[in-house]
């Protein structure tokens, strides 16, 4: 139940990964596993321990599922590298998101400098004629 085939976390270790990066919990999340990490297996023998009291509140296998991953200090390590591969992939995404509204907010500036100036063109020529009009008269 450690790890996949193919070296992924168990999905139980990716959706806790996704929650605290959802959450934005990333930096106290990898501060309290990193200092607690020493401690993992003391941790999970006490969710055993209170697992019929939560029990009655909290419902399915993923509690105990979840005490048994944290038993090993390795599993904590790769929650801790989950979080921080989501953390980065979060960001890489806002960023990128970033730039593109940038690039478009440029876009749109250079448009209405554009119609700004031919705005400006199509009034100067517009003064132009009005005054050479009644010299066109004359003749």
């Amino acid at each position: 139940m450690e790890e996949n085939d193919s070296g992924k976390p168990s999905p139980l270790l990716g959706k806790l990964a996704k929650e605290v990066v959802d959450r934005s919990l990333t930096a106290p999340a990898v501060m309290f596993l990193e200092s607690t990490k020493p401690l993992s297996f003391l941790g999970s023998q006490v969710m055993v321990f209170f697992a019929p009291f939560v029990k009655a509140f909290w419902t399915g296998a993923s509690y105990d599922q979840l005490a048994e991953l944290l038993e090993d200090r390795e599993n904590v390590e790769r929650l801790l590298q989950e979080i921080e591969r989501l953390e980065a992939e979060q960001n890489a995404q806002r960023k990128a998101e970033k730039a593109k509204r940038k690039a478009e907010k440029a876009r749109r500036k250079a448009e209405k400098a554009r119609r700004k100036a031919d705005e400006m063109a199509l009034g100067i020529a517009q003064k132009k004629e009005r005054r050479l009009w009644p010299l066109k008269r004359k003749k």
